[in-house]
C-alpha cells in the first residue's frame, strides 16, 4: 500500500519539480518517527481518530515549514486512515528519488558510529561494488557485536560478528 501512495507523491512531486523539497520534509518525519515514541504510537494506533491524526500531522508539518505537497500529501493519507504506511512511503519516495537521481541507497549498519574516515571507505567500497554513487543511511546496533550488515535494496552483505558466530554454532550443533 505504502509503495502507490509514494509513488503517487512522488509523480506529483516531480510534476511540480518539488522532489528535493518533498524528500527532505520526509526524512524529517522519518527522524521525528525515529525519535519519538508517542509519534510512532500516535501514527500507527487505531484508537486515535483519523482526524486527529490529520491535525497533529499538520502541526508538525507547520512546526517543520514543510512544503505545500507535503501538507497536502499528508492530510490525505490521514483522511484515508494510512498513517500507518507512513514509513513505507517515506522509504518508497527515497528510492524513487534515488533512482530517478542515478544513485543508490545503502543502509549500514554498525556496531558502533563510524568515523568519517570509516564512513567514506564504506562509501568507495559501495562504490566499487554496485558502479553507482552511493546514499548511505547508517545505523547503529550494539546486538551485532562488530562488523558490519549493507543492505542495498533487497540485497543483504552481512559481515557482523554476530552472524558470524551464529553460524558457528550452527555448525558446531550438527557436528
Amino acid at each position: 500500500m505504502g509503495g502507490r501512495y509514494a509513488q503517487a507523491l512522488f509523480d506529483l512531486a516531480t510534476e511540480e519539480k518539488t522532489v528535493a523539497a518533498v524528500e527532505a520534509d520526509l526524512k524529517a518525519l522519518k527522524k521525528m518517527r525515529a525519535e519519538s515514541k508517542d509519534f510512532r504510537t500516535l501514527l500507527g494506533s487505531p484508537a486515535f481518530a483519523a482526524a486527529d491524526k490529520g491535525k497533529a500531522l499538520a502541526a508538525l508539518a507547520a512546526k517543520g515549514k514543510f512544503h505545500a505537497t507535503t501538507k497536502k500529501f499528508l492530510g490525505l493519507l490521514a483522511a484515508n486512515g494510512r498513517t500507518s504506511v507512513l514509513p513505507d512511503v517515506i522509504a518508497g519516495f527515497e528510492a524513487l528519488s534515488a533512482k530517478a537521481r542515478g544513485v543508490v541507497s545503502a543502509q549500514v549498519t554498525t556496531a558502533v558510529a563510524l568515523t568519517a574516515a570509516q564512513s567514506k571507505g564504506v562509501a568507495a567500497a559501495l562504490r566499487t561494488a554496485l558502479g553507482r554513487d552511493p546514499e548511505i543511511e547508517t545505523r547503529v546496533d550494539p546486538s551485532i557485536l562488530g562488523g558490519i550488515k549493507v543492505r542495498v535494496g533487497s540485497r543483504l552483505f552481512d559481515a557482523s560478528l554476530r552472524s558470524k558466530l551464529d553460524s558457528l554454532k550452527f555448525a558446531l550443533k550438527r557436528a
